[in-house]
């Protein structure tokens, strides 16, 4: 799947800040566990964010499975920027 991420392109130069958060899905909740025990799957996910430090804008997206590292993911990121954009630093 392609997504199509709306933004400003930056004037001076692109300083990316890049992270990544767990995400939670497909389980029955935490209040189930707690009333049936413990027999409930749940699955996480990494959303793996660059951010243009100025504007804040988002600027790449990645989604992978929680053993994925941001440096495994940089590339992918990376490429997500335009090539006739400067990118000046990257904080990971």
């Amino acid at each position: 799947i392609d997504i199509v991420i709306s933004y400003q392109k930056s004037s001076d130069g692109l300083h990316l800040l890049m992270d990544s958060t767990g995400m939670k899905f497909l389980g029955e909740g935490e209040w189930k566990r707690k009333k049936h025990g413990s027999e409930y799957r749940r699955q996480w996910r990494k959303l793996h964010i660059g951010i243009d430090a100025k504007t804040l804008q988002i600027r790449a997206v990645q989604l992978t499975t929680n053993n994925v590292s941001d440096s495994q993911v940089l590339g992918d990121l990376l490429n997500q920027i335009p090539q006739d954009e400067q990118i000046n630093s990257v904080y990971t």
